[in-house]
């Protein structure tokens, strides 16, 4: 008689511990793949991340030594995960399986939220076989991997306000928008839907107007705009507010505003469409049709309503500027992995009133996993095979990510710690890898091919600072992606470093890839008379040592 009990206890046990088995399971497959992959070398986003981390650490500030239009929000998760695993490739890639992580829980916990324990286990199986893919540059650690970090349990914390309308939850769901808006600027489409969540639910209640739904938007309000003043008020102080301001709102809108919407919606858009087709096209099938069955059940209907504007507002982040960037859809992908659970919930509902319910209720199941093993099976190579240089070089044809480490280890054998270096094109990796400081903060070359009002203002002043501080070492980016010219450019710049690499500095290295894909590297006196390749190539400069010993002036 005594076993009853013990039995039935441990039979409960059982039943609140398996859904988080399931998610342990998950985990451990993401992370064998992940861990797997922690010695592929970094990709340019990658490089700006870890060099301004880098600078952190050493005490610098954003935007001193390195522009870009981004918010300075993921280069401190890159600072503190280096500080933590260590300042090191494997160090950024540990940092990431971290965040991902975390997201892959948030998302669990917020799908059972809305639909349920089998929801949220689909959802999260979802979002981390997604989120891993090539298709997203889900195995790089780019800013979005950091904005859905916060923006899920931020929406997580909000569908708890609901309930029992606390101040206190209201406002730490704002500061988690707030961070992940500080992540990246398209973070503030999830800021959008935290206020209309806020609206419809006072309009529902017939509490626009009132003192209560006024204190909500306060604190809300708050805990949203908190992190974003507090990073104003530190680069006040740190003196680079001005670059801050002109480089992540002044630029940045110029950049958004520069596509046209035939080509983004045309190229962009529907070009990543038909790429991530094979991937996403079975998942698509499911949400598609699990929507308007949630629709017509009552008891989903008002989360399914919850789920398909956060789906909308996700979307919409990905939206910005048109460019539709593959890493940019990683911020719809929790919504997304949402409706998928939405539609296996809905499925098994609608099943559960035959009289064999207990096995038709395993087919929408049966259908996800069939869905998922397809979508697993299909990257295989990319997930077990390829060995993380390869898959590399396979990912980003006709980018120098492989070469870079070559460059920058030559560069940080050959010069003293406290050597200045100038990259001409888009590799700020080389930077991190070199862990020397570049001579100019235009550590990307984009901006200066682009048809936008400042490009000469920006090469002449990348040409002053460079001048100014004369570095050590020059290094030429020959690869197209890596500067992105376009019909029009002004190529002021590139006439500027011929004429100025010839006479000051002398050629000491040529990298580039062969037809079987392995570096090929030329250092030293074979290389000053190597004759500069066709295509795409590497070379590095080192400043001349006959200069006179007052150095020559810019011009």
């Amino acid at each position: 008689m005594d076993s009853q009990p013990a039995t039935s206890s441990s039979r409960n046990v059982l039943v609140r511990l398996w859904p988080w088995l399931l998610v342990l399971a998950v985990l451990l497959f993401v992370g064998f793949i992940r861990v797997r992959l922690l010695e592929m070398p970094l990709e340019r986003d990658e490089g700006e991340y870890a060099y301004a981390g880098q600078l952190i650490l050493q005490g610098i500030p954003p935007y001193e030594l390195a522009y870009n239009m981004k918010l300075p929000g993921t280069y401190l998760a890159y600072a503190l995960g280096m500080a933590v695993f260590g300042k090191t490739v494997s160090g950024i890639h540990l940092t990431l399986i971290l965040a991902n992580s975390l997201t892959i829980i948030f998302v669990f916990l917020l799908g059972r939220k809305l639909f349920g324990t089998a929801a949220g286990l689909v959802a999260c199986a979802s979002y981390s076989v997604m989120s891993l893919s090539p298709m997203v540059v889900g195995l790089a650690a780019h800013a979005t991997h950091f904005v859905v970090l916060f923006a899920v349990p931020a929406t997580l914390l909000l569908l708890r306000t609901d309930e029992n309308r606390g101040g206190k939850a209201l406002f730490f769901s704002g500061l988690l928008y707030g961070l992940a808006f500080l992540m990246k600027q398209q973070g503030v489409c999830f800021c959008v839907f935290g206020w209309i969540f806020l609206l419809g639910n006072a309009w529902r209640r017939h509490a626009i107007f009132s003192t209560g739904f006024a204190g909500q938007c306060l604190m809300f309000g708050l805990g949203m705009l908190l992190p974003f003043g507090l990073t104003c008020l530190i680069l006040a102080c740190a003196g680079v507010f001005s670059h801050f301001w002109f480089w992540t709102f002044t630029y940045a809108r110029s950049y958004v505003e520069a596509m046209p919407w035939s080509e983004g919606i045309r190229d962009h858009l529907i070009g990543h469409l038909q790429q991530a087709r094979y991937v996403s096209f079975g998942f698509w099938i499911l949400a598609v049709a699990g929507v308007p069955l949630a629709l017509l059940n009552r008891s989903f209907r008002k989360p399914a309503v919850f789920a398909v504007i956060f789906w909308a507002c996700s979307f919409l982040g990905t939206a910005i500027g048109l460019y539709f960037r593959g890493h940019y859809f990683i911020l719809v992908l929790p919504a997304f992995a949402i409706l998928i659970g939405l539609a296996v919930a809905s499925l098994q509902r609608i099943l559960c009133f035959s009289r064999i319910k207990n096995a038709l209720q395993s087919l929408p199941v049966i259908l996800f996993a069939t869905i998922l093993g397809w979508v697993i099976f299909y990257q295989a190579q990319d997930f077990f095979q390829l060995p993380p240089v390869r898959l590399c070089q396979s990912l980003y044809l006709w980018n120098p990510f492989v070469e870079s480490l070559n460059v920058a280890g030559y560069i940080r054998e050959h010069s003293a710690p406290g050597a200045r270096i100038a990259v001409m094109g888009s590799e700020p990796e080389i930077y991190f890898y070199a862990r020397r400081h570049s001579a100019t903060g235009y550590i990307y070359t984009y901006a200066l091919m682009e048809a936008q009002p400042n490009a000469l203002k920006m090469q002449r002043e990348m040409i002053r600072e460079i001048e100014a501080a004369q570095p050590e070492y020059l290094v030429y980016v020959s690869y197209g992606f890596s500067w992105n010219f376009r019909p029009g450019s002004d190529l002021t710049i590139l006439r500027w470093f011929d004429e100025y690499a010839g006479r000051l500095y002398e050629k000491v290295g040529i990298v580039q890839l062969d037809s079987a894909g392995n570096n090929e590297t030329v250092w030293g006196e074979a290389a000053v008379k190597m004759p500069m390749p066709d295509g795409n190539y590497i070379a590095v400069y080192k400043l001349k040592s006959d200069l006179p010993a007052t150095g020559i002036k810019p011009d």
